[in-house]
């Protein structure tokens, strides 16, 4: 047997404080009664000291209970660790519950001391201290367990207390995973865990749920564990490697597990399996239940992607070439560059790729698979030796790190007073040989780490990590985020990895998750190029969970990188588009079409299709589907300055008018199947921004119907013809308007046909003749002079309507009193609809309504003149230059180019009460380039100077004579 452990103990290192030892010292020697125990610690004290001088909590934990101390060094660490072990095992018979908790965190601090003694003192080596950490952890998992089981017995929840292999509630066992799985748990870690049940196997009493009793088991469990009392804590449980831990229970059913990991599990979950071990509880079943997860963890056959996949759990994190940039003030010992995480993403990567078919890799130990990998002629053997022994060194600094306060921290101290403890506790004499040699480990790990795998596309951004694996933040992720602009880094980081939980439907699938891991770096540098990256990534988030599927998606953002860019830029400023793309995110699909960046084109044939659809209301979801196509692919070129704001106009009016026709077609072919054909003749006439094409993605249709009566001897339908275009009107209006599961089409307004509302939907023409001959106010010429026939039952009812209306502009009228009625009309509306703030380019004083009833206004006071008659404001103003002063037009064509091209920016990118000021510099330098202005005030100063010269420009032309 080995001697006692006083004998073998070494000094670690010098005495950093040597007031704090002495005060352990005085602590100590006082609370021991015996001459002979404190002659021994003054003959001990050499040793003792570096120790208690650096480390406060190791100082608590000796001098808390001398006579403990006494009694571990007295005998061997091995003969002590087992009756620490034996000692946490006999608590399971136990009582009071409350005195069992106590008894397992005086347990707790005798193996810590225990522990600290043997590594500090050179009597362990490493693998020992964690073996021995990992042993009492298992022991003290397994006797909460116990512990939680009888007292639920005690609650009749439970029928009766296991034994044996089958431990204390049969069917219900504990996974440890991480480094406590693979028996390398450090000084004050957590302890990962994952609770499974058999839901038949559990012995319930009557009327006892499966899940919601081992939900309580391992409730109870990890609060005996991890509660904080007067005597500290035994172990922080970690419940968040089980499946989707966001949304499942703390204990999962086996069955269900099963399906999870055969449908949505990820390979950082196969990574973390390697390293699982059933290590309480049910044993015999948590050992099967590993068993038939091993074809998941060890996939025999992987084609290319998934194994890039696998890289790529490497390639998140950033790796620089080897330089000043590692150094050992601040360095994170676990999960910076050139720690322990990169040593063990080394093994790992390999194990999974290689394991399926060689099952002597497939090790939980990170050394005992590192130096398989080598003995296999995977891994250089110098290469292996070195990662071994800086795996060794990194884990050790790890835990002198945490035996200062016992904190679970792995990163040393920026402070050099600080960091002289921990250079102490390693056994350096000096701080700068301590730093030197972390340095020099850093380094060599980061290098043999940056070349593995070296030349694949890197999944980091340039500012460093974007790991998004496992359920921990992890922190130089966290920081690259914040260095890209992001304010909520912890928010986009767990949104990202919900993603690959399969809380969105892109990724559900093994492709959709590996697209996931290559395009998440892509996007967030996309959104960070926008200089709103918050508001990008949220709006891409919305978006983004809404896709049905995402791999063809995924994939045409990966081949064509400058796509995705342009998404995310024109979702950082436009958040009205934004949102109409998320409600409707097939909408991207026009995105695959070759010629969506061709200039815009009307759009042939979608009438034909809407037409030919087989039923109305197949119909009615092609025109959707089309509409939301074509205006989607309008948007994008009208944000991106590659369609201006008559183009535009006329662009949205193309579209309107094709889903007119074909809508009108089936709406008419489904009005014949219902009622008879018809002799008649039916045209469609669109008003207001329709009419004019000058529409915007927000504008409505402005509608009216006229009709001819056929012959009565053609006259086949039961229905008179008034109640069968009335019909087809109504039919037609539900057909733009309804909502159906492709989405909505357009508001309608029939307001403005003779009689506005009083009057039937429907019009006939000879109605519609003596109506504007007679009764028809100023304001409805005004209306009428955008009129155009947009459909109708054949060209020459549309050459006869489109002629009526020219013939009712062209009536003799009192220049004055029609003057007078403008001016009338605008100053009311000016009083009801006043604009809403400064960037409402319609009713502003000097705006498209000021302008629109200057060009209406001209137009009827020449038309009996056979003046220039024009649906369009541009056009017609540019016709009535030989008709008015070209110094009252300029300004107006001015105004109007300039308000009308904001205008389509705004009502693409905002809501109607949004203010553009508010929004992202990048849509203020849309609105800017549009506005051919120097910046945001000039274009504010232009827009306020382009208002006032159109306003006196309206009166003046409104003055009449």
């Amino acid at each position: 047997m080995s001697a006692a452990l006083a004998e073998r103990l070494q000094a670690c290192g010098p005495v950093v404080d040597l007031a704090a030892a002495d005060r352990t010292r005085e602590r100590l020697e006082h609370g021991l009664a015996s001459v002979h125990d404190r002659k021994s610690i003054a003959e001990l004290w050499p040793v003792l000291a570096p120790m208690f001088g650096a480390a406060p909590y190791l100082a608590s934990l000796g001098s808390r209970d001398p006579p403990r101390l006494m009694r571990l060094l007295g005998g061997t660490p091995e003969a002590a660790l087992e009756r620490i072990l034996a000692n946490c095992g006999a608590i399971r018979t136990a009582t009071d519950i409350d005195l069992a908790a106590g008894r397992l965190r005086e347990l707790k601090s005798e193996l810590h001391l225990l522990a600290a003694l043997a590594d500090l003192g050179g009597v362990w080596e490493t693998g020992a201290v964690t073996a021995a950490l990992s042993r009492f952890a298992d022991e003290a998992v397994a006797t909460a367990i116990h512990l939680a089981a009888a007292e639920a017995v005690s609650r009749g929840r439970l029928a009766s207390l296991g034994d044996g292999e089958d431990g204390p509630v049969p069917g219900f066992f504990i996974v440890a995973m991480g480094k406590h799985g693979a028996f390398e748990l450090n000084y004050s870690s957590d302890i990962d865990l994952m609770a499974f049940y058999e839901p038949e196997a559990l012995p319930l009493v009557k009327g006892q749920e499966p899940q919601q009793t081992a939900v309580r088991l391992v409730e109870r469990m990890a609060e005996l564990l991890q509660s904080r009392t007067d005597r500290g804590y035994v172990f922080r449980v970690d419940l968040r490697l089980r499946p989707d831990p966001s949304s499942t229970p703390v204990a999962v059913a086996i069955p269900w597990a099963f399906g999870y990991y055969e449908s949505v599990g990820q390979n950082w979950e196969r990574a973390a399996l390697i390293k699982a071990r059933a290590a309480a509880g049910d044993l015999n079943r948590g050992r099967k239940f590993l068993a038939e997860l091993s074809p998941f963890i060890w996939r025999r056959h992987l084609d290319f992607a998934a194994i890039a996949d696998i890289h790529s759990i490497k390639r998140q994190i950033h790796t620089y070439k080897v330089d000043d940039r590692l150094s050992a003030a601040g360095a994170d010992l676990k999960l910076g560059r050139g720690g322990i995480r990169e040593i063990e993403f080394f093994v790992q990567t390999q194990q999974l790729i290689l394991g399926g078919r060689h099952p002597e890799l497939r090790s939980p130990s990170t050394l005992s698979a590192l130096k398989a990998l080598s003995a296999a002629g995977h891994v250089g053997e110098a290469t292996a030796v070195e990662l071994a022994k800086a795996y060794d060194s990194l884990r050790r600094w790890e835990h002198r790190v945490q035996m200062i306060a016992d904190e679970q921290t792995h990163r040393l101290p920026a402070a050099a007073d600080a960091r002289r403890r921990i250079a102490a506790l390693s056994g350096c004499s000096t701080l700068k040989a301590f730093d030197a040699a972390v340095t020099r480990t850093l380094r060599l790990v980061n290098r043999h780490y940056g070349a593995l795998f070296a030349g694949e596309e890197a999944l980091s951004s340039r500012q460093g990590s974007l790991v998004f694996t496992g359920v921990d933040e992890d922190p130089e992720t966290l920081a690259t985020l914040r260095r890209m602009g992001f304010s909520n880094p912890e928010t986009v980081s767990a949104t990202i990895r919900s993603w690959h939980h399969g809380l969105v439907s892109a990724g559900r699938s093994a492709r959709g998750r590996e697209l996931l891991t290559r395009l998440a770096p892509r996007l967030l540098e996309a959104a960070a190029a926008t200089g709103a990256p918050n508001i990008a990534f949220v709006r891409f988030a919305d978006f983004f969970a809404r896709l049905s599927g995402g791999v063809q998606v995924q994939s045409l953002f990966l081949a064509q990188p400058a796509l995705l860019a342009l998404i995310v830029r024109i979702m950082a400023y436009a958040p009205r588009f934004s949102a109409t793309l998320a409600r409707s995110p097939a909408a991207l699909d026009a995105l695959f079409d070759p010629g969506f960046f061709a200039p815009i084109a009307p759009p042939l044939g979608l009438a034909d299709r809407i037409a030919a659809a087989g039923g109305f209301e197949e119909a009615m979801d092609v025109a959707r589907r089309g509409k939301r196509d074509l205006a989607f692919q309008i948007a994008v070129q009208v944000l991106e300055g590659r369609t201006g704001p008559e183009a535009a106009g006329a662009a949205f009016a193309d579209l309107a008018d094709a889903v007119i026709e074909g809508l009108a077609r089936a709406t008419l072919a489904e009005i014949e199947r219902r009622f008879g054909r018809t002799g008649g003749e039916i045209a469609v006439v669109a008003l207001g921004k329709c009419g004019s094409r000058e529409m915007t993605a927000q504008s409505d249709l402005d509608l009216m119907t006229l009709y001819t009566a056929p012959p009565e001897a053609r006259w086949s339908s039961p229905l008179a013809i008034d109640t069968y275009c009335a019909r087809f009107t109504q039919r037609l209006i539900a057909a733009l308007s309804t909502h159906t599961s492709e989405g909505g089409l357009y508001d309608v307004d029939m307001q403005l046909r003779p009689s506005g509302t009083k009057g039937p939907v429907a019009v006939s023409l000879e109605a519609f003749k003596a109506y504007y001959a007679g009764e028809a106010e100023t304001w409805e010429f005004l209306a009428l002079t955008r009129g155009r026939v947009v459909w109708a039952t054949s060209e020459g009812f549309a050459r006869t309507a489109g002629a009526v209306i020219e013939k009712a502009l062209r009536q003799s009228r009192d220049a004055s009193a029609t003057a007078k009625d403008v001016r009338e009309m605008r100053a009311l509306m000016a009083v009801e609809r006043p604009p809403d703030g400064f960037w409402d380019m319609k009713l502003s004083r000097g705006g498209l309504v000021d302008i629109e009833f200057a060009a209406q206004y001209l137009q009827l006071r020449h038309a009996a003149e056979d003046g220039p008659l024009h649906f369009n404001t541009a056009a017609a103003l540019a016709r009535l230059a030989g008709w008015a002063n070209p110094e009252a037009l300029e300004p107006l064509m001015k105004a109007w180019r300039l308000q009308q091209g904001l205008s389509q920016l705004l009502k693409i990118a905002l809501e109607d009460d949004a203010d553009p000021e508010r929004e992202p510099r990048a849509l203020r330098g849309l609105l800017v380039k549009a506005g051919e202005a120097r910046d945001f005030r000039a274009l504010k100063a232009k827009l306020r100077g382009a208002r006032q010269a159109a306003l006196l420009a309206s009166r003046a032309a409104t003055e009449g004579d």
